[in-house]
């Protein structure tokens, strides 16, 4: 089906194992490679989509000075976005805690951005997809939060784990995105090379 990707060794810059997994099931070849200390932090007048489309954007920069002609590397980031204000990765489990309060019985948006780079050139984009939770009792949220795996999640939370299950009232747009990826959106864009 993308046939057209041969020419290119694609390298996806992410240990992040949904980001794995998700584009594994496209069935390409592709190797993962990662850049420690890349800076993510994003100018503080940058909202919503801006924000993950700048921070994949800072990482694909970051690949560009040691990337082969022949590489296509693929950087994303994703945020969660409530109430005007972007929600990380929790640095505690108080913070994941606070996070998911805040986010229970709300609607928020997880926002990904994805580039796709070459030495020759850049393809970026953002996929959006909004999330409507459920009101959480305390004890849902300290259940999740030390069972399950919060820390390196935006917004403290994995709609494919637990919370998500007994959390997540409707989703509008791509659920992968919210896992991590668009991946739907992804491949159209791959198509399109």
């Amino acid at each position: 089906m993308l046939d057209n990707l041969k020419k290119y060794k694609v390298v996806l810059a992410s240990n992040s194992p949904r980001r794995k997994e998700l584009l594994s099931g496209l069935g390409i070849e592709y190797t993962v490679r990662t850049m420690a200390d890349v800076d993510e932090s994003f100018p503080e007048n940058l909202k919503g989509e801006e924000i993950p489309a700048y921070i994949a954007n800072v990482k694909a920069k970051a690949y560009q000075t040691v990337m082969q002609e022949d590489e296509l590397v693929i950087t994303a980031d994703t945020i969660v976005w409530i109430d005007g204000r972007v929600l990380g990765k929790p640095e505690t489990k108080m913070d994941a805690v606070n996070m998911l309060k805040e986010l229970s019985g709300k609607s928020h948006q997880v926002i990904t951005g994805v580039c796709l780079t070459t030495t020759a050139w850049q393809k970026c984009f953002t996929a959006t997809t909004d999330v409507k939770f459920a009101e959480l009792t305390d004890e849902e949220i300290e259940y999740y939060v030390h069972r399950y795996s919060p820390m390196d999640k935006a917004g403290a939370y994995g709609v494919q784990e637990w919370i998500g299950f007994i959390g997540v009232e409707s989703i509008s747009g791509s659920y992968f995105n919210v896992v991590g990826l668009p991946i739907q959106r992804l491949y159209r864009e791959l198509k399109k090379l």
